[in-house]
């Protein structure tokens, strides 16, 4: 009996805690004289007659089924203010089901009982009676919320939402959802013809895109909301440049995902900046091909705390390795991305390891302890003027630590390696893109000799990475300018770094070994074009507000990026913005270790000279005027033209390419570094 009392005792508890209790006791009350209702409807009297106790049956069964149900699918545990179609999809099924159980229950004690059949209309009646009493205080109390929080639309701002799909409409119920940001949605701009004149969530649809202007005059609108997921770089000017005519600010999302995965908020729209401008189609790679890849192995990234080796980290963890080696030569960049992997996927393995790729040692002990099954290595230097003032440094670095790690894999039987190289190695007129060039070599030289997966991927800037222009270029306009540009026609190449880090990534899952594979990098962009965007986006105007001032090309620039070496080709991957390069020239004969070896030893001594020479002789496409020397073009070829050839520009290519020839490297180390001490 004390355990009974105690039972009662604690469901009486409940029910007082219940926070839907006057709903239950409404309920309770409503869904028998529904039954009562859906009888005097069909016999369209309310004495029903003999059909009064048949009427008493079903109101029984109602109650006894449909009220339990509403239970356990959790209607009673609703916060029905914030009400919206889950809730509704939620009682047209308790209303559904119930009327069903109800039904066979009073039918069951009809015929038991001896009494009067349910007449055929009654359950119809009775189901649509139960969805309005069940659904009415509900949706009033709904009603009733949103009228007391509504503040009416004195002192909001109004804004103008671009993109009347799914993404506007997110960002619309986002809006009428927190009156307290101040936000009125006026309306919506849509190119589409078929969603003008449409009504979106009480919000219009007031025109096509080109409506902008007119509509802020005309209804003093304060912003403009970029809604459009999938919007490129030249609908994004496009708009920008309306909103910017008539003094209004446009503001778009972070990431295309966000819209449509519904996880938007209002307070993390931005002003569009100039990576959004220019940005291409969203990049599509096979995902199960690049996780058959790295699921389950140990992966090791060389200058793992770069923007370009943090973020394939980033995107190797998603693949689920077993473990990922983070090796990098600054403590704290290291750092860093091992406290953010660690936090958004903790149940990864992580070694983060300091480490020079120029210290043979270190390299050695590093990959025969954590034994990588696929090595990506993104260490290099990169600053094109930085390394014609240190050509040395460039060398020992891009050079001899690629050396290092190549035949480091090659002795722990590593079967996949990736190496970033530049489209600065295409007829490279720096020490920079030398350097990378010879490095590709030896890629290919240690992937014909071993004929594991070995390739290099060659892309050209990377908007957002350490030392780009777009950085610079902020901190003059921030500054009051001037923007310095070297040449009014110097063109780059640009990628975003999520992009290149996914394409990266399909290259290696394409590669058999031995490949250069050159990234689909777009149409090149005028780095004045960049200037006056960026100047455009602060608000301000170029030759008005912030000056463009023109310093001439710096030591070993040019004017236009290539993609492609002389007398080389590309053929097509399964990948459409992936391709192979091919038939170009390849110096791979067996004096590529000795010429290699010179080259290391005339940098560790800062012989420039020989340097330079020894560089001349394994890239013989290399500027004559390399090293600072005006020398005629080696070879008996004439210097190469400044011009850009990219892939979707070139003329077709084959299938993926033939096999490379073959090279040989020592096995002798050069040592480049003193000895750290064993790992533990």
């Amino acid at each position: 009996m004390t355990d009974q009392r105690k039972r009662g005792q604690s469901l009486g508890e409940r029910l007082l805690r219940l926070r839907n209790r006057y709903f239950l006791l409404l309920d309770l009350v409503t869904l028998p004289l529904v039954a009562y209702l859906a009888f005097a409807l069909r016999l369209d009297s309310f004495n029903l007659g003999r059909y009064t106790e048949t009427a008493l049956v079903l109101a029984v069964a109602a109650l006894l089924a449909k009220v339990p149900l509403l239970w356990l699918l959790g209607g009673y545990r609703r916060y029905w203010p914030f009400a919206s179609l889950p809730e509704l999809e939620l009682l047209v099924w308790a209303a559904l089901v119930g009327e069903v159980l109800s039904v066979l229950g009073a039918s069951v004690a009809l015929a038991a009982l001896g009494l009067l059949r349910l007449p055929r209309s009654v359950p119809l009646i009775d189901l649509l009676l139960t969805l309005a009493v069940l659904a009415a205080p509900r949706l009033a109390v709904r009603m009733l919320y949103r009228a007391s929080t509504h503040t009416g639309t004195a002192g909001q701002r109004r804004v103008l939402i671009v993109g009347a799909g799914e993404g506007g409409n997110v960002v619309v119920q986002e809006l009428q959802r927190n009156p307290q940001l101040g936000l009125q949605p006026l309306g919506f701009v849509d190119d589409d013809p078929a969603k003008q004149g449409l009504i979106i969530r009480s919000v219009p649809v007031m025109g096509p895109i080109e409506a902008i202007p007119r509509l802020v005059k005309k209804y003093q609108i304060k912003k403009v909301l970029v809604a459009i997921p999938t919007a490129t770089g030249v609908q994004l000017r496009r708009i920008v440049d309306m909103c910017r005519e008539v003094g209004v600010q446009a503001l778009t999302l972070p990431g295309v995902f966000e819209l449509i995965s519904g996880s938007v908020e209002v307070r993390r729209f931005r002003p569009v900046q100039v990576e959004d401008l220019l940005s291409r189609e969203p990049v599509t790679i096979d995902l199960a091909q690049v996780r058959a890849l790295l699921a389950g192995q140990v992966v090791l990234v060389t200058g793992a705390g770069g923007s370009i080796g943090s973020e394939l980290c980033r995107q190797i963890a998603r693949c689920e390795p077993a473990a990922l080696v983070l090796f990098g030569h600054g403590e704290n960049s290291i750092y860093n991305v091992h406290a953010e992997l660690s936090r958004d996927y903790p149940a990864l393995t992580l070694h983060p390891i300091i480490g020079d790729t120029r210290n043979a040692w270190r390299v050695d002990r590093v990959f025969a302890h954590y034994k990588p099954a696929v090595v990506v290595h993104t260490a290099a230097h990169k600053h094109v003027p930085l390394m014609e003032d240190n050509p040395a440094e460039a060398v020992t670095n891009n050079v001899g630590g690629t050396w290092n790690l190549l035949r480091t894999c090659e002795e722990h039987d590593v079967q996949t390696f990736v190496m970033i190289s530049s489209d600065k190695a295409v007829n490279p007129t720096s020490t920079m893109g030398a350097t990378k060039r010879i490095a590709e070599h030896l890629v290919q030289a240690t992937a014909q000799r071993t004929g594991r997966r070995f390739v290099a991927v060659r892309f050209g800037n990377v908007l957002g990475s350490r030392g780009s222009v777009v950085p610079l270029f902020q901190a003059q306009i921030e500054a009051g300018g001037p923007i310095t540009v070297t040449d009014p026609d110097v063109e780059r190449y640009f990628m975003t770094i999520p992009e290149a880090v996914q394409l990266v990534l399909q290259a290696a899952a394409l590669g058999t070994g031995g490949e250069v594979f050159v990234l689909d990098m777009g149409k090149p962009v005028k780095i004045v074009d960049l200037a006056r965007d960026m100047i455009r986006l602060a608000g301000l105007e170029a030759g008005r507000d912030i000056e463009i001032a023109f310093t001439g090309l710096r030591p070993g620039e040019k004017l236009y990026e290539e993609l492609f070496v002389d007398n080389e080709d590309y053929a097509r991957t399964r990948h459409e913005k992936v391709f192979v390069a091919r038939n170009g020239i390849y110096h791979a004969d067996r004096s590529l270790d000795e010429r290699v070896v010179r080259l290391l030893q005339a940098a560790e001594v800062e012989d420039l000279p020989a340097l330079y020479s020894h560089i001349r002789a394994l890239v013989p496409e290399c500027a004559p005027t390399l090293g600072g020397e005006t020398l005629g073009p080696p070879s008996g070829r004439e210097a190469h033209p400044a011009t850009s050839r990219s892939p979707a520009a070139a003329p077709g290519g084959t299938e993926e390419g033939a096999d490379a020839p073959a090279a040989h490297l020592p096995h002798t180390k050069v040592p480049l570094d003193d000895c750290d001490e064993p790992i533990k």
